[in-house]
């Protein structure tokens, strides 16, 4: 008798606990929003002089449209930019190769398929295409089939507009300092209410200057809207091809000999004394449509002429406004070659090259440019310095050293009588190389953009235990449930079995 009423309390107990453990699993819980896995997106920069392929994540949940987007790791390409690949075919792809192997392991491998990849080509590229637009093509066909071959998603291998790159540029210096939006102390993203500032890039086949404006753009090509958080943004944008750093190096020597006279030996005034090299003209001065108006009549490309450095600035200075425009305006103002450009406006930051050029201007004098003059007097002690001494400075080789008074000039003409900064405005430009630990260009601002039109995953409602094991559990006691009931039929039956003998 104690047995069978021990056997009866262990199928209630066991009964109990089952009934009990599925209504604390079915019965109404917090719900919580867990948001799906990181979304990724591939861009390569491909630029003039080389070429930067940089990896992106964001939520998939997006931000009113537009993805909160971080930079997950980046990778430069070995060699030049794609464009220097025209007439070797397989060249451009080739180079391509190992960032792109390193995309595949940094990318989750589940996220591959899902991972568009899109390729960016800029200054480099947009001369190639008027040298010759058949090699031009022919090079970006290479690179998309490369791009193909990946287990990514291919989007596109388009070579960008000037204007193109610089509001990407604009859209990327507001996003890094959260200018757009923000991650408040509420764990929510919010918009901080901020203004814009603007962007000044230098490359090394074209400037950029981006910035936004409530003034009427007169000239329609430079007007750009772009929405971003939900948010419209009025952008005037200019990209001056053929006034990147290395273009107009090229620009300058062919200035001087043309002003000279091709002979054995020219006089460069923005090389540092005791410096001289020797140069090809076809190859390192006339062989772009960059120096065409330089170019003489009749002169040997093979020819070799020794370029003599004279350290001196104001001449130097000289020969580098030559190579602005400052007279033929058909707007109600300019900034320089006939180009519209309204005043320029609040805080801006300048990159790529500006942030180099500032760089060494700073390691070689200690002077802290504040004002259009502070910079004339730093530049001057620059251009006055001898090969040896920048060197020895800055411990970098005169290879680097050679160009600093030139492309310091060319950037004090550009910013204070092209752009017109002056002693309020200057002071208001930063020159960073990174913020936010992402570097400063185009690409991120592009990803930006794009991942408007990449759809987002909406967030999955759950318990607090994930789904599976939720599933389980509940499994688990329904079992528990239905061997406590069976035995208590079994328990009830042989009972009945008993008393019936009896």
């Amino acid at each position: 008798m104690a047995l069978r009423y021990c056997q009866v309390i262990f199928a209630a107990v066991l009964l109990l606990l089952a009934f009990v453990g599925i209504l604390l699993v079915v019965l109404p819980a917090k719900e919580i929003e867990m948001p799906p896995e990181d979304m990724y997106g591939i861009v390569l920069d491909a630029g003039s002089s080389h070429t930067s392929m940089y990896i992106y994540k964001w939520p998939a949940d997006k931000q009113n449209g537009t993805g909160i987007v971080s930079q997950h790791s980046e990778c430069h390409a070995k060699g030049g930019g794609i464009s220097s690949y025209a007439g070797f075919p397989g060249g451009a792809a080739r180079s391509l190769e190992p960032c792109l192997d390193q995309a595949v392991k940094d990318v989750p491998k589940f996220r591959h398929h899902q991972t568009p990849v899109y390729l960016g080509a800029t200054a480099g590229m947009r001369l190639l295409n008027i040298v010759n637009a058949t090699e031009s093509q022919q090079v970006l066909k290479e690179v998309a089939n490369k791009l193909r071959s990946y287990p990514f998603k291919f989007k596109e291998a388009v070579i960008l507009s000037g204007q193109e790159e610089g509001a990407y540029g604009w859209v990327t210096v507001n996003y890094l300092l959260e200018n757009f939006v923000k991650y408040g102390f509420v764990g929510r993203w919010l918009n901080p209410g901020r203004e814009t500032i603007g962007a000044l890039d230098l490359g090394g086949a074209s400037t950029q200057i981006t910035f936004e404006t409530s003034e009427e753009v007169e000239e329609k090509h430079n007007a750009k809207e772009l929405k971003l958080y939900g948010k419209t943004f009025r952008l005037y944008t200019q990209s001056f091809l053929c006034y990147g750093q290395d273009q107009f190096l090229r620009k300058l020597l062919a200035h001087l000999i043309k002003t000279q006279g091709v002979k054995a030996n020219v006089s460069h005034p923005c090389y540092p004394q005791q410096f001289n090299m020797s140069i090809k003209l076809g190859e390192d001065v006339f062989d772009s449509p960059c120096t065409k108006s330089y170019r003489p009549a009749k002169f040997n490309p093979q020819m070799s002429v020794l370029v003599v450095g004279t350290g001196e600035y104001q001449n130097c200075l000289k020969n580098v406004v030559e190579m602005f425009s400052f007279k033929d305006c058909n707007y109600s103002r300019c900034s320089f070659d006939g180009v519209f450009q309204p005043p320029v406006k609040g805080s801006f930051m300048a990159f790529s090259a500006f942030y180099f050029t500032h760089s060494y201007i700073n390691s070689l004098t200690n002077i802290a440019i504040t004002s259009p003059s502070r910079l004339k007097d730093a530049i001057r002690l620059v251009c006055n310095m001898t090969i040896s001494e920048m060197t020895e400075k800055t411990k970098q080789p005169g290879k680097y050293m050679k160009n600093v008074c030139a492309v310091s000039n060319f950037v004090q003409v550009l910013l204070t009588k092209g752009y017109r900064f002056d002693n309020d405005s200057l002071p208001s430009i930063s020159f960073e190389r990174t913020a936010g630990g992402a570097s400063v260009g185009w690409a991120l601002g592009y990803m930006l953009n794009l991942s408007n039109m990449i759809p987002a995953e909406r967030l999955e409602l759950m318990k607090a235990l994930p789904p599976r094991l939720w599933a389980g559990i509940l499994f688990l006691f329904i079992v528990v449930l239905l061997i406590a009931l069976g035995y208590l039929l079994l328990t009830y039956k042989k009972q009945k079995a008993r008393e019936g003998v009896m």
